[in-house]
This record gives C-alpha cells, sequence and structure tokens, in this order.
C-alpha cells in the first residue's frame, strides 16, 4: 500500500536529517502543510528546537497579493519560522530525498478570521458563536475558502493535494484549555450545538419553508435534557445518528437542516476542487481531472451531517469530483468500517459507470501513541482497512512521534509490503 506521512515545513526547515529519515520510513509521499490554523507543536528530533508556536491560522508560503487584493477575507502571513517560503523550502529538499510531496490545505477552522471578523462565524442556537468554525454558507466564507484552497493546494513542487475541513466546522475543536467535556457529547448532541442560526443560515432555513425561531427553540428543547444528565440517545450507527437528529426535530426541521447544510457543504466541496484543478491546469498543465498529474483528495466522513476536519460528506457525491478522500481509520475495526464501506461501495458504483477512474481510498491512522495513536498495531490495521478497500495509507503524524513510535510505523510498513 502507497503511504505518506503528514508533516509540517518547520519539522524539516533547519534539520537537514529530517528527509532521509522520512524516506527510511517506507513511505513514498509526504502530505506537507501549507495552510493550517494555530497550533503549539514538538519537534523531539529537530537540532535546534522541541516546540513551535504558531500562533495563528496562517499560510505557509507567500501569498499572491494581486489574488488577493480588494478582499476582506484574506489568508494571514506565519511569522514564527524564519523563512519566506517554508513549505517551498520544505518541499525541495524531500523531493530532493526521493520523496513526492502533496500539500495538506486547512480551510474552515480559522480561530483569527472569526475573532477579526465575527459575522463569518457559526453561531449556535444559544447565540455563541465559534471564532474557529467561519460559516461556509456565507458567501463571502465560501469565496475565501475557495479561493484559498486553489492557492495553497498548487504550490511549486506539489503533485497533488488534500483538503481538509472542507465543509461544515462546529463545536468540537480541542481548543487551548479546552474545558468543554463536563458534559460528555455524543455525535448527536454535537449536531446540534454545531447547527448554525447566523443571519444567513437562518435565511436559508426560511426558504425552505422552516421557521428559523421555531427551529433554534426546536433546538434548545433537544438539549435541555442533556445539561441535567439525561443520556444521549442511542445511535450506534451513522444513519442512527441522522434518526435520531430526525426525531428530536421534527421530520420538517431536520429536513431543512440536512437541505440547507448538504447543500452548502456540497457546494463548498464541488467548487474548492474546480479551483483546484483550474489552478493546477493553468500552472502545470496537468490534466488532473482524469487522475494524471495532480491529484485532489478531500478529507471526510459518510455522514453528511458530521462537522470538523473530517468533514461530512455524500460519498457518491464527493466522488464525483474529488479523486478520493482520506478517512479517519483509527479507533478500532468498528469504526474502520463505518467509513470506509459507503465509500468503496460509491467507488465501486463510480468505476462501473461510464467513468472508469478508480477512487483513491487512503486510511489515516494516528500513529503517535502519546496522542492516543497506535503505531503497535498498524500493520494489521492496515490490512483491515486494505480488505475493506483503501489502496493507502496516511500516518498522523511523523514530526510529532516518538523514535519509538517511528521505528514501529518502520517495521509495520516492511511488514504490510
Amino acid at each position: 500500500m502507497r503511504a505518506s506521512a503528514f508533516l509540517y515545513p518547520w519539522d524539516v526547515i533547519g534539520d537537514s536529517e529530517a528527509p532521509g529519515r522520512l524516506a527510511g520510513l517506507g513511505v513514498q509521499q509526504v502530505t506537507l502543510a501549507s495552510a493550517y490554523h494555530s497550533t503549539r507543536a514538538l519537534t523531539p528530533r529537530h537540532p535546534h528546537t522541541r516546540i513551535v508556536t504558531a500562533r495563528h491560522s496562517a499560510v505557509l508560503y507567500p501569498a499572491d497579493p494581486a489574488r488577493w487584493a480588494g478582499r476582506a477575507l484574506r489568508p494571514y502571513a506565519q511569522g514564527w519560522l524564519d523563512s519566506a517560503d517554508p513549505f517551498g523550502e520544505a518541499a525541495h529538499e524531500l523531493a530532493a530525498a526521493g520523496l513526492e510531496v502533496h500539500s495538506w490545505v486547512v480551510l474552515a477552522h480559522n480561530s483569527r478570521l472569526g475573532e477579526e471578523h465575527p459575522h463569518t462565524s457559526v453561531r449556535n442556537a444559544y447565540g455563541d458563536r465559534y471564532p474557529w468554525a467561519p460559516c461556509i454558507a456565507q458567501p463571502e466564507v465560501r469565496e475565501y475558502a475557495v479561493t484559498l484552497a486553489a492557492e495553497a493546494a498548487v504550490r511549486p513542487g506539489a503533485r497533488g493535494t488534500e483538503l481538509e475541513s472542507c465543509g461544515w466546522y462546529g463545536l468540537a475543536h480541542l481548543h487551548a484549555h479546552d474545558k468543554t467535556g463536563g458534559v460528555p457529547l455524543g455525535p448527536v448532541a454535537e449536531h446540534l450545538m454545531s447547527l448554525c442560526f447566523c443571519a444567513t443560515c437562518q435565511e436559508g432555513y426560511a426558504s425552505l419553508d422552516a421557521d428559523p425561531e421555531k427551529l433554534r427553540r426546536t433546538v434548545l428543547r433537544a438539549l435541555a435534557p442533556l445539561w441535567r444528565g439525561a443520556p444521549e440517545p442511542h445511535a450506534p450507527t451513522v444513519a442512527e445518528e441522522r434518526q435520531a437528529v430526525a426525531e428530536l426535530l421534527g421530520t420538517e426541521h431536520a429536513s431543512a437542516v440536512s437541505v440547507w447544510r448538504d447543500g452548502a457543504a456540497n457546494r463548498l466541496q464541488r467548487e474548492a476542487v474546480a479551483a483546484v484543478r483550474a489552478e493546477a491546469r493553468a500552472r502545470t498543465g496537468a490534466d488532473a481531472r482524469t487522475g494524471d498529474g495532480f491529484r485532489v483528495l478531500l478529507h471526510a466522513h459518510p455522514g453528511a451531517h458530521r462537522t470538523g476536519a473530517n468533514a461530512g460528506t455524500e460519498p457518491a457525491a464527493v466522488l464525483e469530483h474529488a479523486d478520493g478522500v482520506v478517512l479517519p481509520c483509527g479507533g478500532g475495526a468498528a469504526a474502520r468500517t463505518a467509513v470506509l464501506e459507503p465509500f468503496a461501495r460509491a467507488s465501486a458504483d463510480r468505476s462501473a459507470g461510464t467513468d472508469a477512474r478508480t477512487a483513491v481510498l487512503a486510511a489515516n491512522f494516528p500513529v503517535v501513541s502519546g496522542m492516543g495513536g497506535a503505531p503497535d498495531t498498524l500493520a494489521e490495521d492496515a490490512v483491515h482497512a486494505r480488505e475493506l478497500g483503501a489502496r493507502e495509507l496516511r500516518l498522523y503524524h511523523a514530526g510529532l512521534a516518538s523514535d519509538g513510535d517511528l521505528a514501529q510505523v518502520r517495521d509495520a510498513l516492511k511488514r504490510i509490503g
């Protein structure tokens, strides 16, 4: 199975041994961040640093002033690396070691954007604003994300891209000093807490004959028992999650929410992929639509109502325009099956039609044991993912992992072959 490791530019810049060390893992590709959210990251092997603090969301390359001229929403420049083009510098060094580089682009996750432009944020049923979560239904937010996708994806040295959070973001964030776990919320409650009631979304619900204020009050009533300690409705599968939401909101409200939000996500995904393809053709001449040249993958989940880095999608719909998906496959065999099987079916249906393109299904495994990853079972887990239809691996995250974790990854990749 072809394998790629996620990496930040600061894992490479200033560490001459990093490219060779990565190549020695047995991966063929590196998925290198070009636009990323704020983070505090460990660099356990770097000769000069141990902690990198990326203070805000930023692009890790020089943004094109002409592309962003006159726009209120624009990407922020990084200032924590002593490099004019961190992505380009790291990509060059990795390619020299024989590694194929693909860009890693985070779209709808940007706390600084929300703080400086409050009206762009998701606003929940209580009126609380999520500054880390731009509302993708707003036209200016969608335009910003699509423009960013094209610029950040097609960087010199990149052979393809992976678009993260290309869809709705919501409550889940793992914010700095996060203290939201006092009342455990499962996927049903998290979905309700992630519904947006900004002006644009309220107009959207109304356009589908759903009274926004009645819908908001219904959401509050549905959530009220949880704050008093009542258990969340039992919904072990993605389909049952949506059914539970429908029962809580009522069929008409649930339908309006689904149509509005699924439509907004699908539009963003289609426009972002199209913009990346157009940029790739203009810059490289690659015929990305047929899979020859620049590949475009989305970090995705088969539950269209899900929010977060692995954005909710309709499998058949997203595979109509993207070359494939990167799927979260940690968490055990059942969770892995739940995300891979719907996309495997959609891919098989697609391949059997007039378009014989085979979709890329990449199984993403966390391999940092200190962050809940399981590098010790990677070989077995990867074999199971292959049986379910995955043909590629993603390893999160080679720059954060300990030497012991990387040794287990190296051994697993040898065993998988």
